[in-house]
């Protein structure tokens, strides 16, 4: 029990010091909110409107993982370096992708709901 405390502790400090501290977590979390509303309206059914919102959640969670490469790159060095460039790079693409995967969902419901599929 101590253990699933201590856990929780650190992932409400985690999410803190992202919120506090990256722009695009404000704007990803912001989004997820908005999502829960938007998804009853758009989603034709209750596993679609799960769907919807978890897609938002994963965009998050990159997010969250992104964050962490790239504060973690910062602490290996200031100095321009090409590999450490790369990889967060690959962060990037990997929020890039997420957004991606979240955006298709939402259109496809929002297609499916319109009836145009």
């Amino acid at each position: 029990m101590l253990r699933l405390w201590r856990a929780t502790i650190n992932t409400r400090n985690g999410l803190a010091f992202a919120i506090r501290s990256e722009q695009a977590v404000r704007e990803e979390l912001f989004a997820l909110l908005l999502s829960v509303p938007l998804a009853w309206l758009v989603g034709a059914t209750m596993m679609r409107r799960v769907e919807l919102v978890a897609a938002v959640a994963f965009v998050l969670v990159v997010e969250l993982l992104n964050t962490a490469i790239e504060k973690l790159a910062d602490r290996l060095t200031m100095d321009h370096d090409p590999k450490i460039g790369q990889v967060k790079d690959m962060g990037s693409a990997a929020v890039g992708v997420a957004l991606l995967m979240a955006g298709t969902f939402w259109l496809f419901a929002l297609a499916e709901r319109i009836g145009a599929i």
